[in-house]
């Protein structure tokens, strides 16, 4: 990136915080004291989707963590480190991991497309994929990409909401929860999967309730490859 290029940006920032602080004289100064915001933001790291503009959040309103495909891996400490401060030190009421519709990590998980380190990564979804597949595989390709945007979103809430962090702030009676939403990128909007787990006792029926909106091509009981933490027995699903 030329020199210029960066320079416009600085010259942005001093712009965008002469504006801000001339609306809201105080507001920097206010926002440095502290933060405490009630939302955690486990989003993807595509660039189209920025948190703060999508809610119409200010700056300390919601706390992020982003990566490709928004992914909480139950070994990854960068999720779970951030996790645990947003629910331990910053006392957040809401985590919502968001998807997004037209995600290239899932469409590459789903299509099998080499896109080279970042294949390790996104065996996550893929072992999504490779665990519904009856769900998947009788659709039209677009909207198999779609769904599994949503079935991914639903396991990363599964899998924040077993987390140790989780399950010792509800062992304490912590009120958080957890919810699921993925973003238009065609028209702006956020969907509700409706996968909100707020207890433990919640997580795995909330689970089986929101795969049963996808329905199986052939059902012989099982939609399992690997095996998940979530797994359930076959006649509640």
């Amino acid at each position: 990136m030329p020199d210029h290029d960066l320079t416009e940006l600085l010259s942005r920032n001093r712009r965008w915080a002469a504006d801000r602080e001339s609306r809201e004289p105080g507001f920097f100064t206010r926002l440095a004291q502290q933060q405490s915001p009630r939302y955690m933001w486990i989003g993807c790291a595509d660039s189209r989707v920025p948190a703060n503009e999508i809610t119409g959040l200010d700056p300390g309103e919601v706390f992020v963590h982003r990566n490709v495909a928004n992914i909480v891996g139950h070994s990854d400490l960068n999720a779970l480190s951030t996790i645990q401060f947003a629910v331990e030190h910053l006392k957040v009421e809401h985590i919502i991991v968001v998807g997004h519709y037209g995600c290239a990590g899932v469409r590459a998980a789903m299509r099998g497309i080499r896109v080279g380190l970042a294949d390790n990564w996104l065996r996550h979804v893929h072992d999504v994929r490779l665990r519904h597949r009856k769900r998947l595989d009788h659709l039209p390709p677009d909207e198999q990409e779609d769904i599994l945007c949503e079935m991914n979103v639903i396991e990363q809430v599964g899998n924040v909401a077993l987390s140790t962090v989780m399950q010792d702030a509800w062992a304490r009676g912590q009120k958080v929860s957890v919810h699921g939403w993925v973003y238009g990128l065609r028209d702006g909007l956020l969907k509700d999967l409706q996968v909100t787990m707020d207890r433990p006792e919640t997580v795995v029926q909330v689970f089986a309730t929101a795969l049963k909106r996808y329905p199986r091509q052939a059902d012989d009981g099982t939609d399992t490859l690997f095996g998940s933490a979530l797994d359930l027995e076959p006649d509640s699903r």
